[in-house]
């Protein structure tokens, strides 16, 4: 474990806020590649960064909220780690939107171009996670399986490293999304296949992690992910506007 990377001045430079930073820098240039092969214009960048910073504010906001009375409320917020994928989505779509809006940017096209970043983006920052300890497993005797003695929270016992389970599983989904993109695949089931494999990929890796069950077994990602699941779905087996395959086709031309 490399939580802490350096000090400056008693700031605290931790290799998750690195691994963030890496993550976006590398997602906002896969992006601009994918902006071209779209023929999308290049201000779309402004959307993804304000995905990032929304993303970023939603990821923490309900991390805190799943978390509440584990600790003080002023703690989760100011913690070195603690991120929910669904929050970082939600703030992440949330913001990007409202620049897509301004600048009159077609919203199914943006969004399809930006999901190998946005896997690739994720993968790296799961890496963030296990440097820091943070969104471990349950304990495991398995070979690979990790103690987290300064993690968050802390522990002596070896456990699942799922943050790496779900890095090693997100970068075949990205290699899937950039085939899908060479072939030319119609935006609405680029976008819809990228929430079935991302959700999919979340909801099994959550029965390997210590969460406080919602409704039964489940718990609140389980939930989450199977209502994103279901509008993948749908984007999937419905079909697209014709207008916006006439789109999609003139800006592949």
């Amino acid at each position: 474990m490399y939580p802490v990377l350096f000090e400056i001045r008693g700031f605290e430079v931790t290799s998750f806020g690195a691994m963030l930073a890496v993550a976006a820098l590398v997602g906002i240039w896969i992006f601009r590649r994918e902006l071209r092969r779209s023929s999308l214009p290049e201000s779309a960048v402004d959307a993804a960064l304000a995905g990032v910073l929304g993303g970023i504010v939603g990821a923490k906001l309900l991390w805190v909220v799943e978390h509440l009375g584990s600790d003080e409320w002023t703690s989760l917020l100011f913690s070195r780690g603690g991120l929910s994928w669904f929050g970082g989505f939600a703030g992440g779509v949330l913001a990007g939107v409202l620049v897509m809006r301004r600048q009159r940017l077609p919203f199914m096209a943006t969004i399809a171009a930006a999901t190998p970043a946005l896997a690739i983006g994720h993968a790296i920052g799961r890496i963030g996670c296990l440097l820091v300890g943070d969104d471990y497993g349950t304990p495991s005797n398995l070979p690979w399986a990790i103690a987290f003695p300064e993690g968050l929270p802390p522990t002596d016992v070896p456990v699942h490293p799922t943050m790496v389970y779900e890095s090693l599983a997100l970068l075949p989904i990205a290699f899937v999304l950039f085939g899908m993109r060479r072939r030319q695949v119609v935006d609405r089931s680029v976008v819809g296949a990228y929430l079935v494999m991302t959700a999919l990929v979340r909801f099994l890796i959550q029965w390997l992690r210590v969460y406080e069950p919602f409704a039964g077994p489940l718990g609140f990602a389980h939930i989450a992910a199977m209502i994103v699941i279901a509008a993948g779905l749908y984007l999937l087996l419905t079909p697209p506007d014709a207008r916006a395959q006439l789109g999609a086709v003139r800006r592949r031309r």
